[in-house]
């Protein structure tokens, strides 16, 4: 077996010309280079180079191991990437957020994402989100911050908006978009889950009643019985769950246009995983629904 080093050293000073300059792009000495390749003539039991006062050249055997030694070169670095491709394919991919929308977005690609990818379905904890990371536990978290750092990196994805659904006879649906201030009063319909949503409304609409519901079944049962306004996002349409609430011809969707009522989504990941997750990234953008501006 020839040492993967005196092979590199061998093919390098092929396309130097000289030791002095293969030893520089080696970053290391000379004698270095020179005590390398007496030991690759050695173990072969040839003269590879022709030797001259102030100047070695390679023999026509030189010239012939030179084509060989990139043979083995390229051939070891493609079974190394075989590897570790194989070896990244193994290994579980965890999937998670701290809002309940990318999830949404996560399920719906679900179908096309390789095997080895785990989805979790519970919202995390936004101040989670670097430990879980840095630990390995998670490989990929979405959320609204961008957690950009010495060992994690954050895409921004897209926009995810607030909308609310209103009966068409009621005053406030008869304009294309409204404000929080413009729902006080009214009492609505929210899912348990609806994560940091939660505060956003309770704080931002006057002396309004909520609902909460821990099912999704029960939720989308009320919704089409009852006049209760609900809330949807931009990204709702993508919700694969059977029981998703759903809308009907005397409902309108009216886009809430308060800046409190939009978030920035970023992908946050370790900057070593970047290869392993370009790919899923390049696919929530792609399906990632634009805000109701648009």
């Amino acid at each position: 077996m020839l040492d993967n080093y005196l092979l590199e050293e061998l093919v390098v000073f092929s396309k130097t010309g000289t030791l002095a300059l293969a030893a520089e792009q080696l970053h290391v000495t000379q004698p270095t280079v020179t005590r390398g390749m007496k030991k690759l003539e050695s173990e072969l039991g040839t003269h590879l180079f022709d030797r001259q006062p102030n100047r070695i050249t390679l023999t026509e055997t030189g010239k012939l191991a030179v084509k060989e030694a990139e043979k083995l070169i390229s051939a070891n670095k493609e079974a190394i990437e075989r590897i570790q491709n194989f070896d990244r394919s193994q290994r579980v991919m965890r999937f998670g957020s701290t809002l309940p929308g990318p999830i949404i977005v996560l399920n719906y690609l679900k179908k096309d994402l390789p095997g080895n990818i785990k989805i979790k379905e519970n919202q995390l904890k936004p101040d989670s989100i670097t430990t879980r990371l840095n630990s390995g536990e998670y490989t990929l978290i979405l959320s609204n911050q961008n957690l950009s750092s010495t060992t994690i990196e954050s895409q921004y994805i897209g926009i995810e908006q607030l909308a609310i659904n209103l009966n068409k006879s009621m005053e406030q649906a008869n304009q294309p978009t409204t404000k929080f201030a413009n729902l006080k009063d009214l009492s609505f319909l929210v899912p348990a889950n609806v994560g940091l949503w939660r505060n956003i409304i309770q704080q931002s609409i006057p002396n309004a009643k909520f609902f909460y519901q821990e099912q999704h079944s029960a939720l989308s049962e009320i919704i089409k019985y009852a006049d209760f306004p609900y809330f949807t996002t931009n990204v709702s349409p993508l919700d694969t769950v059977g029981d998703a609430p759903v809308r009907n011809g005397s409902i309108s969707q009216i886009p809430i246009i308060d800046g409190n009522a939009k978030m920035n989504i970023y992908v946050n990941y370790l900057s070593v995983e970047k290869n392993r997750v370009k790919n899923i990234i390049d696919q929530l953008l792609s399906v990632w629904p634009d805000d109701f501006s648009h």
